[in-house]
């Protein structure tokens, strides 16, 4: 598989672009980040990626949720409650024009530990730093969401949950990004991550799922996975339509032998897996299950109310 959509180019950030960043809006090419910061020298902090379509942030409360909780998690005490940073998303996204009926957009939250010393202790830091990006993102070609996707099985493991948590959206994503690598390399979209028992845990940025038998299976969040938004929103909307769903441990056999792949997350959406480690997904096309909660996906995000804290 092509892997064209992947540009490697110098990249400038859009001077029109506008950064909000700890309490301050300032153009792309200014938004700096300090050498010392402990996000930079150690990944420490957390992320959040939020998606907004037709002007209204998609699961407003459940991604700040999570962030609040990733925060407490890595014992990172924000600026910020569940309000401030609600308002600091609509800040960036007024000052970029992504607002009203038809405008879609991506936001990137991110919060680091902020300025330290050159020390891994994190006692030995200043004021955590907030930052909010309201831009765009593409992930995969259109065609991909029609046709499928070719995935591998990574020989990377999933971080052990005693060391890197899957469950904590860190800074640290190098785990996910030699994983990554690998399927760039099998000229593949995405890698599947096993975890440390051998079960299959996530893909480097996405939740998986397969349909065995007209029933949904995505792993168990036991499995070394994040709980995805998307994941949650597209099990919610398999139950309503009737499906059947079960959350359980999953070994590489249930993706080769499945019916049916697809993936998930704020970024892909719902993208169907047709290829796996060079064997076809069920007859090799996109399935009729996943055409369905992919329609289901797309018609939900676009109806779906903003709700603020």
């Amino acid at each position: 598989m092509s892997q064209s959509w992947y540009k490697n180019e110098n990249y400038d950030p859009n001077p029109e672009l506008k950064i909000w960043m700890d309490g301050k809006i300032v153009a792309a090419p200014d938004a700096k980040v300090n050498v010392f910061d402990h996000g930079l020298l150690y990944g420490d902090g957390i992320f959040e990626g939020i998606r907004i379509y037709n002007g209204k942030i998609f699961e407003r409360i459940a991604h700040l949720r999570r962030f609040l909780d990733c925060a407490k998690a890595i014992r990172l005490q924000l600026p910020l409650d569940m309000k401030g940073l609600s308002d600091a998303l609509d800040a960036a996204l007024q000052a970029n024009g992504i607002v009203g009926p038809g405008k879609t957009g991506y936001i990137r939250l991110v919060a680091t530990r902020g300025v330290g010393v050159l020390g891994i202790s994190p006692l030995r830091t200043w004021k955590p730093s907030v930052i909010v990006i309201a831009s765009t993102i593409s992930m995969y070609p259109k065609e991909m969401y029609e046709n499928g996707m070719a995935v591998i099985v990574s020989s990377f493991t999933r971080n052990h949950p005693n060391a890197t948590p899957a469950r904590i959206k860190s800074l640290n994503y190098l785990n996910n990004i030699l994983a990554k690598l690998e399927a760039h390399d099998a000229g593949a979209g995405e890698a599947i991550m096993l975890n440390h028992m051998g079960y299959v845990g996530e893909a480097t940025g996405d939740n998986v799922f397969i349909v065995r038998d007209r029933q949904i299976c995505t792993p168990h969040v036991a499995s070394g996975m994040l709980e995805g938004i998307t994941r949650a929103t597209v099990l919610k909307l398999a139950r309503n339509e009737g499906i059947e769903v079960s959350e359980r441990v999953l070994e590489r056999f249930d993706l080769y032998s499945a019916d049916e792949m697809f993936l998930t997350g704020t970024g892909a959406e719902v993208i169907p897996v047709t290829k796996i480690d060079n064997r076809p997904v069920g007859d090799g096309k996109v399935g009729p299950i996943s055409k369905r909660l992919i329609e289901l996906y797309r018609n939900h995000v676009n109806e779906a109310p903003d709700i603020r804290p």
